[in-house]
C-alpha cells in the first residue's frame, strides 16, 4: 500500500470543511500509513489552508481564465494549497509548486497538472513583484488581506471601530499554548523551575494567577505532571471564569454547558467541597468532561440535559453560583479553530442571541438569592455579549451587574471583553450578575 500524500490528505480535509464539517472532526478520523512527522504536516496544512482559504481562492481564481468545473474543485484546492505554501511558509518556491504538482499526480488529476503548474508559477512571479496587481488586491480589500468573510468584517469594524484591524490581524496568527496549573497543588513557581528544567521556556502570566505560556507548542505527553492532573491546557481567557465565579466550599454550583470541562475543572481545582453539578446537551461532549475530571482526580454530577429547560429540582434546590458559558459564534477563538470562519454565517450571530437570551432566563430562577451567575462568550460580537446581559437586566431589576477587575480586557456597556492577542488571550466576554434579596 502506498504512503498518502499528505497535501492531498490536506486538500480534502479542507473540502470536507467546505461541505460542512468541522476540522477538529476531521482531523479525529484515522488515516493508515501516516508516521508522526506526516501527521502534524496534513494538521499545519489543514489549519493553513482553513485559516488562509478565502484569500487563497480569490487569487486563484483571479488567475483563471474561466472557472473550472463543479466535479474538478479537488484541482482548484491543489493550487490553492500550492499559494498557500508560497505565501504563508517558508518553503523554497520551486518546492511549493513542485509538490503540489506531484500531489496533483496523485490525485490522480495529470490532465490538470500543466494548469496547476502555470498558475502557480504565474502567482509566483508576481509575489517577487511588488508592483504587481495582487500586492493591491491585498492592500485594498480587508477580507481578503485578512482571509475572513465581508460580514465578519462589516460588524468587526463596526462593534470595534479602531480596533479591528489588530483584531484581525490577531485573529491570522497561531494562538500560544497556555497552561492551567492545580496552584493548590503546585506553586507557578515551582512548576516554572521544573519546566526548565525539562528544555522547556515558559512564562507567568501576571493577570491570570494559575497561566503559563509556552514559549513554543509541545505535545502534553511532554508536560511535567500532566498525566497526574498536575496541569492542563487552557487559554488563559478562558481562565477567568472560574476564579470570577468565586465559587466558596460547600456551595451547590451548576456548570450549564460544561464540555469539554476545562472550567468544571479549574472550579474544583479552585475549592474543596463543591458540590457541582456539570450538565451539556450532547452525551458525547459530555464524556469528555467525564475524562478530564478523571484525569485531574476530581469530581462532578455529570448530567445530560438541555439547560434552556431546566428540571424543576434545580427551582426547587436553588444554586449558589451558576456559570453560563453559553453556546455562541466562537468568533474570539478563530485563532485555535480557523474552520469557524469558513463555517459561521451571518444569520447565525442573531439566532445564536435568541438561544443566550432563552438560556439566561431559563437559568436564573435556579440561582438562590444572593447566589452569582457568570455568563459567558467566546465571541466578539456585541449581539451575543453586552446587548444580550443589558437586555436581561433591563428586564429583572433583582438583577446585579457587579464590577469586574480592570487588570485586564476592555470595558463595555456591562461586562468586560478580552480581544484575541492581548496579554496572549483568546477573545471571551464576561459579566458577574448577582440576585437581589426580594
Amino acid at each position: 500500500m502506498s504512503t498518502p500524500d499528505p497535501r492531498l490528505l490536506a486538500v480534502r480535509n479542507l473540502a470536507a470543511v467546505l461541505d460542512g464539517r468541522s476540522l477538529d472532526e476531521v482531523l479525529a478520523l484515522p488515516v493508515q500509513g501516516l508516521d508522526g512527522r506526516d501527521q502534524a504536516l496534513v494538521r499545519e496544512l489543514s489549519y493553513g489552508l482553513c485559516r488562509w482559504y478565502r484569500q487563497l481562492h480569490a487569487l486563484v481564481a483571479s488567475r483563471l481564465r474561466k472557472p473550472l468545473r463543479a466535479r474538478d474543485r479537488e484541482v482548484q484546492l491543489l493550487m490553492l494549497l500550492g499559494v498557500y505554501q508560497l505565501m504563508h511558509t517558508r518553503m523554497p518556491p520551486h518546492a511549493a509548486v513542485a509538490s503540489v504538482v506531484e500531489a496533483t499526480r496523485r490525485a490522480g488529476q495529470s490532465w490538470a497538472v500543466k494548469l496547476v503548474n502555470g498558475v502557480l508559477r504565474g502567482i509566483q512571479r508576481e509575489l517577487a513583484d511588488p508592483q504587481a496587481s495582487l500586492h493591491a488586491m491585498l492592500a485594498e480589500d480587508l477580507s481578503l488581506r485578512f482571509a475572513q468573510p465581508k460580514w465578519f468584517v462589516r460588524a468587526l469594524t463596526q462593534a470595534w471601530p479602531g480596533e479591528h484591524e489588530a483584531i484581525l490581524d490577531a485573529l491570522q496568527q497561531r494562538a500560544p499554548m497556555t497552561l492551567r496549573l492545580d496552584t493548590r497543588r503546585l506553586s507557578r513557581e515551582t512548576y516554572l523551575v521544573r519546566l526548565h528544567e525539562s528544555g522547556i521556556e515558559a512564562a507567568a502570566l501576571e493577570a491570570v494567577p494559575d497561566a503559563v505560556v509556552l514559549e513554543r507548542p509541545l505535545p502534553v505527553e511532554r508536560l511535567p505532571g500532566f498525566a497526574e492532573g498536575l496541569v492542563s491546557v487552557q487559554d488563559a481567557g478562558a481562565q477567568l471564569a472560574a476564579r470570577l465565579l468565586d465559587p466558596r466550599p460547600g456551595q451547590r454550583v451548576l456548570d450549564a454547558c460544561a464540555a469539554p470541562g476545562g472550567k468544571t475543572g479549574h472550579l474544583l481545582e479552585l475549592v474543596d467541597d463543591l458540590d457541582l453539578t456539570a450538565v451539556d446537551v450532547d452525551t458525547r461532549r459530555l464524556e469528555r468532561v467525564r475524562e478530564n475530571l478523571q484525569r485531574l482526580g476530581r469530581h462532578a454530577t455529570l448530567q445530560a440535559a438541555d439547560a434552556g429547560a431546566p428540571p424543576p429540582a434545580w427551582r426547587e434546590h436553588p444554586f449558589d453560583r451558576i456559570l453560563l458559558d453559553a453556546p455562541c459564534s466562537a468568533t474570539g477563538v478563530m485563532r485555535r479553530h480557523p474552520d469557524i470562519r469558513l463555517l459561521r454565517r451571518r444569520e447565525d450571530i442573531e439566532a445564536l442571541a435568541v438561544r443566550q437570551a432563552r438560556l439566561l432566563e431559563a437559568l436564573w430562577p435556579c440561582l438562590r438569592p444572593g447566589g452569582k451567575l457568570l455568563y459567558c462568550t467566546c465571541s466578539l460580537m456585541p449581539q451575543e455579549n453586552e446587548q444580550v446581559v443589558t437586555a436581561f437586566l433591563r428586564a429583572h431589576p433583582e438583577a446585579l451587574s457587579l464590577p469586574l477587575p480592570d487588570t485586564w480586557g476592555h470595558a463595555r456597556e456591562t461586562g468586560r471583553q478580552t480581544l484575541p492577542g492581548e496579554s496572549t488571550m483568546d477573545g471571551f466576554y464576561y459579566a458577574l450578575l448577582e440576585k437581589q434579596d426580594g
